[in-house]
């Protein structure tokens, strides 16, 4: 499948003799361009998310310069179109609020402007699915540049043995150290300063790495790409890469249609359990699928989960980082590890199948790439959690919790917002002990709003003094993927729309099996009816603007919390142009 300049889809905009088309050279002309950059050229955009504000795209001015000299010395006219940037941790309430926000940007400024193909560059948490999502339902030839991870540090303390440092892991870590007094305020200021060094997404196995990495195993990145530390060389030359790979792409018609199957999504979800990866690819993956009219559930990355071990020795579930994973071989290697659970045949955006692109592309190191007969963990890097109190599912991530909780009942102790709960884990008199449950409501897509990263409730620091470092923790939210612990997040439905999650008291005993995929409230039938009958559910703050909308608009969890009106693969008019 092949194209010519003459049906290029930049061509309705600078061809036609009229006065509209006579407006439109003008104008590029305007900016100093010659009439035939956009008359024998194909034109690229680049959707950079660089923001002063978001320390994972810092670099990413530069890496569209890298791009663009890609683009032009194979052929094509470079346009630079800025996008919403998300990077975490400054954005509040969360980045999740506004990924669909950033994916309707990305659709829309592909279809309202004369872009033949797309480079997206992204990787900080949100930035790579909301960009995916949006050229997915552009349905133009796209190609993901990845922003990549950054350096890594150490701890070193005098008769301790070095440890490698990782962003969000270790801040955990630390902050729990810190409660419980083992770490003094000199040290807390000097690991602030030094723990995250340079620009790039975190160097733990947290959501950017799971995202960016499970891109690259839909077919969507270029081999090798997403563990590349931000700082390297060679990821200037990765962003040139993708600027001449995506001029060959539009030549070739390589549209995300031709890639993305039910196949490359499976890939991609074998990608996240061996990878051990974050919890939250398991709503961007179902928001993907439904953009591009494939049918995933949750049950289908339970059953991948079940058979996949996590291989990648990473933090949180390991203990690297992925400037080690980088050296061990990344995402190649990785797969050809798993190679016999993986549909081979897909499509990539090399004009290569998946199979070539791993053949050949063994671990450097076993240690960092686990063989399958060593894993990291065999206990699965998510599950799917039903009950009552999880009618439409639940996710637990066991390789970064504690075995002894996988079978477990206590009493539930209830927050009803991360205030109350912050408030409450300091008193020192909290009747809680290690068995206690702690729940969170009000935490999902619209009780929050935008469903934060809330879920890794603190452990109280009362336990902290006590040694206590792990809890079963429920609720509505998501939690960071660099983060751990006993943790189940996403009740579905949540507790803002009637979910049973609202339905809990302090006392109530809840019991959770993992093995059996259990979650259930330990409250007779008749009881919950009674408690649902009085159940009312609090008028919303937001009554205007772009939260009103989502709140209006966005699913649940286990659908994917995409909004309802941008599921699905329709395709969209073209603009007008007269």
């Amino acid at each position: 499948m092949t194209k010519s300049l003459a049906n290029l889809r930049s061509r309705r905009w600078f061809t036609a003799n009229d006065m509209r088309g006579f407006a439109h050279r003008q104008r590029i002309q305007q900016m100093g361009l010659r009439r035939e950059d956009v008359l024998e050229r194909p034109i690229i955009g680049i959707i950079n998310t660089w923001s002063d504000l978001s320390p994972c795209h810092a670099h990413l001015r530069e890496r569209a310069d890298s791009v663009k000299r890609g683009v032009l010395l194979a052929g094509g006219m470079p346009f630079e179109l800025p996008a919403m940037s998300l990077g975490e941790v400054m954005v509040k309430p969360t980045t999740m609020l506004y990924r669909n926000f950033l994916a309707m940007e990305v659709e829309e400024l592909l279809r309202s402007l004369p872009i033949d193909g797309v480079v997206l560059l992204a990787g900080c948490d949100k930035t790579t699915p909301g960009t995916v999502m949006g050229a997915l339902s552009a349905g133009l030839p796209m190609l993901f540049c990845p922003a990549g991870p950054m350096l890594s540090d150490r701890y070193l303390k005098r008769g301790e043995a070095a440890r490698a440092v990782g962003a969000g892991t270790h801040t955990r870590m630390f902050w729990d150290e810190y409660q419980a007094g083992r770490i003094d305020d000199a040290e807390w200021t000097a690991l602030e300063s030094r723990m995250t060094r340079s620009p790039g997404t975190c160097n733990t196995m947290g959501t950017a790495s799971t995202m960016t990495s499970i891109i690259e195993a839909m077919g969507l990145a270029l081999p090798g790409s997403t563990a590349i530390p931000a700082m390297d060389a060679g990821h200037a030359r990765l962003a040139t890469d993708c600027g001449e790979r995506i001029v060959q792409m539009i030549w070739e018609d390589l549209t995300p249609a031709r890639i993305l199957t039910k196949g490359s999504f499976h890939n991609a979800a074998v990608a996240q359990m061996a990878l051990g990866g974050s919890t939250n690819a398991v709503v961007h993956l179902i928001a993907l699928a439904r953009r591009a009219g494939v049918d995933l559930r949750l049950d289908d990355l339970d059953a991948v989960s079940r058979q996949v071990p996590v291989l990648a020795n990473l933090y949180p579930s390991g203990d690297r980082l992925m400037e080690d994973f980088h050296y061990a071989g990344g995402m190649p290697a990785l797969l050809n590890r798993v190679r016999e659970h993986l549909s081979l045949g897909e499509m990539t955006v090399t004009g290569k199948t998946l199979a070539e692109n791993i053949a050949g592309r063994d671990s450097l190191d076993d240690e960092v790439i686990r063989p399958l007969g060593n894993p990291v963990s065999a206990s699965g890097a998510l599950a799917v959690l039903r009950g009552n109190l999880a009618p439409e599912g639940a996710v637990m991530k066991p390789s970064a919790a504690s075995p002894r909780y996988f079978r477990h009942r206590g009493r539930a102790l209830v927050f009803d917002s991360p205030a109350e709960m912050v408030q409450r884990c300091a008193d020192p008199e909290l009747d809680c002990d290690e068995n206690t449950v702690l729940v969170l409501r009000n935490a999902g897509p619209v009780g929050a709003p935008g469903m934060p990263e809330w879920g890794g409730l603190p452990i109280p620091k009362k336990l902290l003094a006590l040694g206590v470092r792990d809890m079963v923790r429920i609720s509505d939210a998501r939690m960071s993927g660099t983060h751990y612990g006993s943790c189940i997040l996403h009740v579905s439905p949540e507790s803002a729309v009637g979910g049973p999650l609202a339905l809990v008291h302090n006392g109530d005993e809840i019991m959770v099996d993992v093995e059996a995929r259990k979650l259930e409230l330990v409250v007779d039938e008749a009881e919950m009816t009674k408690r649902r009958a009085a159940l009312s559910v609090p008028p919303r703050a937001h009554q205007r603007g772009y939260i009103r909308l989502y709140q209006d608009h966005v699913t649940q969890a286990h659908e994917g919390c995409d909004f309802d009106f941008l599921q699905g693969p329709a395709a969209t008019p073209e603009p007008l142009i007269f």
